[in-house]
């Protein structure tokens, strides 16, 4: 049995991390500030959830500031896995200065308790928005990721040139994830596949920014669980995109949610971000080959499920701020 420090345990992607790690019997230690970048209530549905297991411990505190860590010094971490962060594009562009906080200098205060701990690995979650508009799809890891499009972009370059460093002067295996278009059941609520399902099934107005002939490659939560955990192997250092490797038009994601909803969506559009990319493609080779991982979880497979846990919560769930 591992113990592992999981940061943002109560965000999207990082519950689901902790509990298929406590699934498989290990000890976690989460760590979460619990801000209102998005509607917290389902954050705490997600923590809750964690806090009824034996083998997990909440600390309430934020990586930006390096004296919150002082309490968890010493508890021989077999890894510390970042996953707490500021994300969001156009978020980015409003308050710039909290993504750096959290993205930047919160990896810094990770990475340094590491080196103080003597943790050996390290697992910083990135972001496909690093490559930008001008690399060739589908996206390899060497790209060229130095034009980021937005600070949250930016601020990730940064997390991953840390890392590069303390691998380098402390020996640190580092793994750094970047995803693609995370979703599935309690997803955050900027993003258009919680967003669709619920402005359509509450007959409220579906916004798109731009013409919706913009593609993601969405990628479900669980396979990206799976991804990260794998990536607590030791690489030396290595960047790894974890994706579907099947891209989806944005007006085609629409018309899946509103089959699966079984209403049609009334369809405002908007003209287009600066700093959203027209389409996102991972290649996944390398995973595939140095962590033996891909996706399981088909496009149909993971928007059904988002459509029946909605259903499944929906007197609270209709109550999200969306917008």
């Amino acid at each position: 049995m591992s113990h592992y420090l999981v940061t943002g345990a109560a965000g999207f992607i990082a519950a689901r991390v902790c509990e298929l790690l406590l699934a498989d019997g290990h000890r976690i230690t989460g760590m979460d500030n619990l801000n209102d970048a998005y509607d917290p209530r389902l954050k705490h549905w997600r923590l809750d959830r964690l806090k009824a297991q034996a083998n997990f411990v909440f600390h309430e505190a934020d990586i930006a500031h390096a004296e919150a860590l002082a309490p968890l010094e010493g508890q021989g971490f077999d890894a510390v896995v970042n996953l707490a962060a500021r994300a969001g594009v156009r978020q980015s562009t409003e308050n710039p200065w909290m993504y750096v906080d959290t993205n930047v200098t919160g990896t810094l205060n990770l990475l340094e308790f590491c080196r103080r701990n003597r943790t050996a690995k390290f697992i910083l979650a990135s972001t496909s928005s690093l490559y930008g508009a001008d690399n060739p799809l589908p996206y390899n890891e060497a790209a060229d990721t130095n034009r980021p499009l937005s600070p949250y972009a930016a601020t990730k370059k940064g997390a991953e040139a840390l890392c590069y460093s303390y691998h380098h002067l402390y020996g640190i295996d580092v793994t750094v994830f970047r995803y693609f278009t995370v979703y599935g059941p309690a997803g955050r609520p900027d993003m258009s596949v919680l967003r669709f399902v619920q402005w359509i099934s509450e007959d409220r107005p579906v916004v798109i920014y731009g013409d919706g002939s913009q593609s993601r490659d969405f990628t479900y939560v669980d396979d990206i669980a799976r991804g990260t955990i794998a990536g607590l192997r030791p690489v030396g250092h290595g960047i790894f995109n974890l994706g579907s490797d099947r891209p989806v038009r944005l007006m085609d994601l629409l018309h899946t949610v509103e089959r699966l909803v079984g209403k049609e969506a009334r369809i405002e559009f908007r003209p287009a971000h600066p700093a959203d990319v027209p389409a996102t493609w991972a290649d996944i080779t390398r995973a595939r080959e140095v962590l033996g991982w891909e996706p399981r979880t088909s496009y149909e497979q993971g928007v059904g499920a988002v459509v029946e846990w909605y259903r499944a919560n929906r007197d609270w769930l209709r109550l999200i701020r969306t917008e």
